[in-house]
Protein backbone atom coordinates (compact mmCIF):
# COMPACT_ATOMS: atom_id res chain seq x y z
CA UNK A 1 0.00 0.00 0.00
CA UNK A 2 2.94 2.50 0.81
CA UNK A 3 4.57 1.74 -2.74
CA UNK A 4 1.29 2.21 -4.47
CA UNK A 5 0.62 5.88 -2.29
CA UNK A 6 4.33 6.93 -2.90
CA UNK A 7 3.35 5.92 -6.55
CA UNK A 8 0.22 8.65 -7.04
CA UNK A 9 2.42 11.11 -4.99
CA UNK A 10 5.26 10.59 -8.00
CA UNK A 11 2.67 10.91 -10.71
CA UNK A 12 0.54 13.79 -9.15
CA UNK A 13 3.91 15.64 -8.57
CA UNK A 14 4.88 15.30 -12.64
CA UNK A 15 1.37 16.50 -13.55
CA UNK A 16 1.94 19.52 -11.28
CA UNK A 17 4.97 20.71 -13.06
CA UNK A 18 3.75 20.13 -16.36
CA UNK A 19 2.43 23.60 -15.87
CA UNK A 20 6.00 25.29 -15.82
CA UNK A 21 7.44 22.40 -17.31
CA UNK A 22 6.88 20.87 -20.75
CA UNK A 23 7.56 16.67 -20.73
CA UNK A 24 10.38 16.20 -23.45
CA UNK A 25 8.99 12.69 -23.86
CA UNK A 26 5.91 10.47 -23.11
CA UNK A 27 5.93 7.07 -21.58
CA UNK A 28 4.13 5.57 -24.80
CA UNK A 29 6.40 7.38 -27.32
CA UNK A 30 9.78 5.80 -25.06
CA UNK A 31 7.80 2.25 -25.50
CA UNK A 32 7.74 2.99 -29.27
CA UNK A 33 11.71 3.76 -29.62
CA UNK A 34 12.26 0.23 -28.59
CA UNK A 35 9.89 -1.08 -31.12
CA UNK A 36 11.43 1.02 -34.00
CA UNK A 37 14.85 0.33 -33.09
CA UNK A 38 14.05 -3.52 -33.35
CA UNK A 39 12.00 -3.29 -36.30
CA UNK A 40 14.34 -1.08 -37.91
CA UNK A 41 17.82 -1.34 -36.62
CA UNK A 42 17.79 2.68 -36.24
CA UNK A 43 15.62 5.45 -35.11
CA UNK A 44 13.80 7.26 -37.48
CA UNK A 45 11.73 9.86 -35.65
CA UNK A 46 10.04 12.96 -36.02
CA UNK A 47 8.99 15.56 -32.70
CA UNK A 48 9.25 19.09 -32.81
CA UNK A 49 7.01 20.94 -29.35
CA UNK A 50 5.32 23.68 -30.22
CA UNK A 51 3.39 26.45 -28.51
CA UNK A 52 -0.46 26.61 -28.43
CA UNK A 53 0.12 29.77 -30.77
CA UNK A 54 1.68 27.95 -33.61
CA UNK A 55 -0.56 24.78 -33.77
CA UNK A 56 -3.58 25.61 -36.25
CA UNK A 57 -6.58 26.23 -34.88
CA UNK A 58 -8.10 24.68 -37.33
CA UNK A 59 -6.07 21.37 -36.27
CA UNK A 60 -7.72 21.89 -32.59
CA UNK A 61 -11.00 22.37 -33.77
CA UNK A 62 -10.68 19.15 -35.73
CA UNK A 63 -9.02 17.36 -33.18
CA UNK A 64 -11.86 18.33 -30.64
CA UNK A 65 -14.58 17.39 -32.86
CA UNK A 66 -12.92 13.99 -33.94
CA UNK A 67 -12.03 12.73 -30.67
CA UNK A 68 -13.55 14.86 -27.84
CA UNK A 69 -16.56 17.20 -28.99
CA UNK A 70 -17.14 17.99 -24.92
CA UNK A 71 -13.66 18.92 -23.98
CA UNK A 72 -14.38 21.87 -22.91
CA UNK A 73 -17.30 21.07 -20.72
CA UNK A 74 -16.50 17.44 -18.85
CA UNK A 75 -13.87 17.51 -15.84
CA UNK A 76 -11.77 14.37 -17.70
CA UNK A 77 -14.05 11.71 -18.01
CA UNK A 78 -17.15 12.26 -20.26
CA UNK A 79 -19.53 9.68 -18.87
CA UNK A 80 -21.79 9.52 -21.26
CA UNK A 81 -19.43 8.45 -24.00
CA UNK A 82 -18.10 5.68 -21.52
CA UNK A 83 -21.63 4.44 -21.26
CA UNK A 84 -22.26 3.94 -25.17
CA UNK A 85 -18.79 2.34 -25.23
CA UNK A 86 -19.67 -0.02 -22.53
CA UNK A 87 -23.08 -0.64 -24.08
CA UNK A 88 -21.90 -0.93 -27.55
CA UNK A 89 -19.09 -3.59 -26.35
CA UNK A 90 -21.75 -5.56 -24.18
CA UNK A 91 -23.53 -6.25 -27.81
CA UNK A 92 -20.98 -6.89 -29.57
CA UNK A 93 -19.69 -9.21 -27.25
CA UNK A 94 -23.28 -10.36 -26.60
CA UNK A 95 -23.58 -11.24 -30.78
CA UNK A 96 -20.25 -13.23 -30.40
CA UNK A 97 -21.54 -15.67 -27.66
CA UNK A 98 -25.03 -16.10 -29.86
CA UNK A 99 -23.01 -17.29 -32.47
CA UNK A 100 -20.63 -19.34 -30.77
CA UNK A 101 -23.78 -21.00 -29.22
CA UNK A 102 -25.09 -22.19 -32.27
CA UNK A 103 -22.07 -23.96 -34.13
CA UNK A 104 -21.55 -21.72 -36.40
CA UNK A 105 -19.14 -23.16 -39.78
CA UNK A 106 -18.82 -19.29 -40.15
CA UNK A 107 -16.43 -17.68 -38.66
CA UNK A 108 -16.70 -14.20 -36.76
CA UNK A 109 -14.20 -11.86 -35.81
CA UNK A 110 -13.60 -10.98 -32.47
CA UNK A 111 -15.54 -7.62 -31.59
CA UNK A 112 -13.60 -4.48 -32.19
CA UNK A 113 -13.86 -3.13 -28.70
CA UNK A 114 -15.29 0.59 -28.61
CA UNK A 115 -13.44 3.49 -26.00
CA UNK A 116 -14.86 6.48 -24.72
CA UNK A 117 -11.69 7.92 -23.53
CA UNK A 118 -11.56 11.83 -23.47
CA UNK A 119 -8.75 13.43 -24.71
CA UNK A 120 -7.06 13.90 -21.23
CA UNK A 121 -7.70 9.99 -20.46
CA UNK A 122 -5.66 9.42 -23.70
CA UNK A 123 -2.93 11.76 -22.51
CA UNK A 124 -2.97 10.33 -18.76
CA UNK A 125 -2.45 6.94 -20.66
CA UNK A 126 0.30 8.21 -23.16
CA UNK A 127 2.16 10.51 -20.79
CA UNK A 128 2.76 8.27 -17.85
CA UNK A 129 0.89 4.66 -18.31
CA UNK A 130 1.89 1.42 -20.30
CA UNK A 131 -0.23 0.08 -22.95
CA UNK A 132 -1.75 -2.58 -21.13
CA UNK A 133 -5.67 -3.37 -20.78
CA UNK A 134 -6.41 -4.16 -17.12
CA UNK A 135 -8.75 -2.84 -14.93
CA UNK A 136 -6.33 -1.68 -12.62
CA UNK A 137 -4.65 0.36 -15.18
CA UNK A 138 -7.86 2.08 -16.22
CA UNK A 139 -8.09 3.11 -12.42
CA UNK A 140 -4.71 4.25 -12.45
CA UNK A 141 -5.94 6.15 -15.65
CA UNK A 142 -8.75 7.65 -14.22
CA UNK A 143 -6.89 8.91 -10.80
CA UNK A 144 -4.48 10.94 -13.13
CA UNK A 145 -7.62 11.84 -15.50
CA UNK A 146 -8.29 13.56 -12.46
CA UNK A 147 -4.92 14.76 -11.59
CA UNK A 148 -4.59 16.81 -15.28
CA UNK A 149 -7.76 18.19 -14.77
CA UNK A 150 -6.90 19.54 -11.22
CA UNK A 151 -3.42 20.93 -12.06
CA UNK A 152 -3.59 22.01 -15.32
CA UNK A 153 -5.73 24.48 -17.61
CA UNK A 154 -7.70 22.78 -21.00
CA UNK A 155 -5.86 24.95 -23.12
CA UNK A 156 -2.00 23.25 -21.62
CA UNK A 157 -3.98 19.80 -21.75
CA UNK A 158 -4.71 19.83 -25.32
CA UNK A 159 -1.54 21.75 -26.33
CA UNK A 160 0.29 18.47 -24.44
CA UNK A 161 -1.83 16.26 -26.15
CA UNK A 162 -1.42 17.82 -29.73
CA UNK A 163 2.55 17.33 -29.46
CA UNK A 164 2.65 13.73 -27.73
CA UNK A 165 0.24 12.46 -29.99
CA UNK A 166 0.93 10.14 -32.59
CA UNK A 167 0.47 10.52 -36.07
CA UNK A 168 2.61 7.80 -38.06
CA UNK A 169 5.31 5.48 -37.86
CA UNK A 170 8.20 7.89 -35.16
CA UNK A 171 6.05 10.67 -36.14
CA UNK A 172 4.67 12.36 -32.88
CA UNK A 173 3.01 15.72 -32.22
CA UNK A 174 1.21 18.02 -34.54
CA UNK A 175 4.36 19.87 -35.86
CA UNK A 176 6.00 16.24 -36.96
CA UNK A 177 2.57 15.49 -38.73
CA UNK A 178 2.25 18.76 -40.35
CA UNK A 179 5.88 18.33 -42.24
CA UNK A 180 5.37 14.72 -42.56
CA UNK A 181 2.29 14.69 -44.74
CA UNK A 182 2.06 18.18 -46.20
CA UNK A 183 5.71 19.65 -46.00
CA UNK A 184 4.38 22.77 -43.83
CA UNK A 185 4.11 23.91 -40.20
CA UNK A 186 1.51 23.32 -37.94
CA UNK A 187 0.28 26.95 -37.83
CA UNK A 188 -0.69 26.75 -41.42
CA UNK A 189 -2.99 23.78 -41.88
CA UNK A 190 -5.89 24.29 -44.00
CA UNK A 191 -8.91 22.97 -42.46
CA UNK A 192 -8.95 20.12 -44.92
CA UNK A 193 -5.21 19.38 -43.99
CA UNK A 194 -6.44 19.60 -40.05
CA UNK A 195 -9.74 16.86 -40.68
CA UNK A 196 -7.09 14.58 -42.41
CA UNK A 197 -5.13 14.25 -39.90
CA UNK A 198 -7.54 14.06 -37.33
CA UNK A 199 -9.16 11.55 -38.87
CA UNK A 200 -6.10 9.04 -38.79
CA UNK A 201 -5.85 9.83 -34.84
CA UNK A 202 -7.72 6.05 -33.66
CA UNK A 203 -5.12 4.59 -35.69
CA UNK A 204 -2.55 6.42 -37.24
CA UNK A 205 0.00 3.67 -38.39
CA UNK A 206 -2.80 1.89 -40.07
CA UNK A 207 -4.14 5.15 -42.19
CA UNK A 208 -0.03 5.95 -42.79
CA UNK A 209 0.28 3.35 -45.47
CA UNK A 210 -3.55 4.30 -46.80
CA UNK A 211 -2.99 7.77 -47.74
CA UNK A 212 -5.58 7.36 -50.69
CA UNK A 213 -8.19 5.85 -48.64
CA UNK A 214 -11.62 6.47 -49.27
CA UNK A 215 -12.83 6.49 -45.76
CA UNK A 216 -10.39 8.97 -44.66
CA UNK A 217 -11.71 11.37 -47.10
CA UNK A 218 -15.64 11.05 -46.41
CA UNK A 219 -14.63 10.88 -42.77
CA UNK A 220 -12.65 14.15 -43.13
CA UNK A 221 -15.39 16.00 -44.90
CA UNK A 222 -17.77 15.05 -41.69
CA UNK A 223 -15.20 16.39 -39.67
CA UNK A 224 -14.76 19.87 -41.28
CA UNK A 225 -18.54 19.74 -41.14
CA UNK A 226 -18.75 19.76 -37.38
CA UNK A 227 -15.29 21.33 -37.16
CA UNK A 228 -17.13 25.04 -36.02
CA UNK A 229 -19.66 23.40 -33.30
CA UNK A 230 -16.94 22.63 -30.89
CA UNK A 231 -15.84 25.05 -28.19
CA UNK A 232 -11.88 25.71 -27.84
CA UNK A 233 -10.43 26.11 -24.44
Amino acid sequence: MAGFVLLQVFFVGRIALMAWIDPASSAFERSQVWQIVSAKGKLTWRQDWQPADQISTHLKRAVLASEDSAFTSHHGIWWDAVEKAWSKNAKAQAKLEAQAAKKSSIKTAAPKIVGGSTITQQLAKNLLLSGERTMVRKAQEWLLTVALETFLSKKKILTLYLNHVEWGNGVFGAEAAAQHYFQKSAAKLSEWEAARLAVMLPRPRYFEKLPQSVYLSDRAQTIMARMNDVALP
